[in-house]
C-alpha cells in the first residue's frame, strides 16, 4: 500500500525553494521527487541543493513523468490556471499557489475542468488555514467564547519598490490585493463561515508600476463586518483581531507563522486575557500532508476549489467598488 505521494514542482520560484519544498520534505505523506524550470541548469542547481532526485528543463517534461502523482505549482499568478489544467490533463493532482488565477472566470474554468476529472484532487494553497492557531481561533469563535462574532480587523503589509519584482507587473497579476490582500479576505470568510453580501473598497495605485500599492476594504456579512488594509509599500506588519460582543481574539503572526518558534494568540473576555501558545510547526508541512492524505485516502481536500472562486469574486468586488466609489453587491 502506498504511504507517500510522489510530488513534482513546476518552477524554481523562491516561495517553493525557500519555504514550501523544504517543509513538504519533512512531511509524513510527501516525497518531493522532481522539479522543473525553464532551463535544465537551473533545475539541476535547485534539485542538488534540496536533494531532489530528478530535474527537468521544461514543465512539459515533468508532467509527462509517469512516476509522479501530484504537482505543486508556484508559478506567477497569470500562469496558474493554464498549468493547473495541463497538470490535470496529464493525470496529476494539483496543489496551486494562491491566488487561484487572475479572475473569477479563470477560477470557474478550472472548476469545470476539475469536475470532468473527479478522480483528481486540486486545491488552492492558503497554508495559513491549516496552522493550529487558525484552527483554534475558528474553534473559539464557533464555541461562542467571544459571544456573537461582530467584526474582524486585519492588516498585512511589506515594503518593496524593486521594479524587477514580478509583484509589480499588472499583466502577471501583480499588486497588493492579489498577493497579500487575498489573505485578509480569505480569513474573514473562513472565520465568519459564509460569504459577504456586499463589499466596499479603496485602492491607491502606484503611478509607475500601475499596480495597487495600498488597498482597504469592508466586507459586509450581514451579521458583522470585516475591514482590512494591505500594502506593498508600507512598513512590514501583520496582525488580525477578531471581535465578538463579549470577547476578542488577537493573532500575533497570522500569516507568515514562523516554522522555528512557537506562535500565540490572546483571547480577551471580562475574566481577563488568556494567552494560548502553539508548539513549533510548519504550516506548509501540514498543508502538504493534509493534501497528500486526501489523495491516499481518496477523501475530500481540506478546502474545495469553489472557495477559491468565492475569494476571487470578493477581490473583483473590491476593485469594482474602488473604481465606482460605491458598494458592490456580490
Amino acid at each position: 500500500m502506498k504511504t507517500k505521494i510522489r510530488w513534482g514542482v513546476l518552477s524554481t520560484a523562491k516561495i517553493g525553494v525557500v519555504k514550501v519544498i523544504p517543509a513538504m520534505q519533512k512531511g509524513k505523506y510527501c516525497e518531493i521527487t522532481a522539479i522543473a524550470s525553464r532551463g535544465l541548469n537551473e533545475a539541476k542547481k535547485v534539485a542538488d541543493s534540496l536533494g531532489i532526485p530528478k530535474a527537468y528543463g521544461s514543465y512539459e517534461e515533468l508532467l509527462s513523468d509517469p512516476m509522479l502523482d501530484a504537482v505543486y505549482i508556484p508559478l506567477p499568478n497569470h500562469l496558474h490556471v493554464e498549468w493547473a489544467i495541463k497538470a490535470m490533463e496529464a493525470g496529476k493532482h494539483v496543489l496551486l499557489e494562491k491566488p487561484v488565477g487572475l479572475s473569477s472566470k479563470q477560477a470557474e474554468c478550472l472548476i469545470q475542468v476539475s469536475k470532468g476529472k473527479p478522480q483528481l484532487k486540486i486545491m488552492e494553497g492558503f497554508m495559513y488555514r491549516h496552522h493550529p492557531q487558525w484552527q483554534k481561533a475558528k474553534e473559539l469563535v464557533e464555541d461562542g467564547q467571544i459571544g456573537s462574532l461582530k467584526s474582524i480587523q486585519s492588516f498585512f503589509s511589506y515594503h518593496n519598490t524593486d521594479p524587477s519584482n514580478i509583484r509589480h507587473n499588472p499583466d502577471f497579476g501583480g499588486g497588493g490585493l492579489m498577493d497579500i490582500g487575498c489573505y485578509c479576505i480569505s480569513l474573514s470568510r473562513f472565520i465568519f463561515g459564509k460569504e459577504p453580501k456586499r463589499v466596499n473598497g479603496f485602492i491607491e495605485f502606484d503611478p509607475i508600476f500601475k499596480t495597487d500599492r495600498m488597498a482597504s476594504g469592508i466586507l459586509d456579512f450581514s451579521s458583522g463586518i470585516s475591514t482590512f488594509t494591505c500594502s506593498t509599500q508600507l512598513m512590514p506588519y501583520q496582525r488580525v483581531n477578531i471581535f465578538g460582543d463579549v470577547g476578542s481574539i488577537e493573532i500575533e503572526i497570522p500569516f507568515n507563522a514562523p516554522p522555528d518558534k512557537p506562535t500565540r494568540l490572546w483571547i480577551n473576555t471580562s475574566e481577563g486575557t488568556k494567552e494560548i501558545v502553539f508548539d513549533i510547526c510548519d504550516q506548509y508541512t501540514i498543508q502538504g500532508d493534509l493534501f497528500s492524505k486526501a489523495i491516499l485516502d481518496n477523501t475530500a481536500v481540506p478546502t474545495p476549489l469553489e472557495d477559491a472562486l468565492h475569494n476571487m469574486l470578493v477581490i473583483e468586488g473590491i476593485f469594482k467598488s474602488s473604481e465606482s466609489g460605491k458598494w458592490v453587491n456580490l
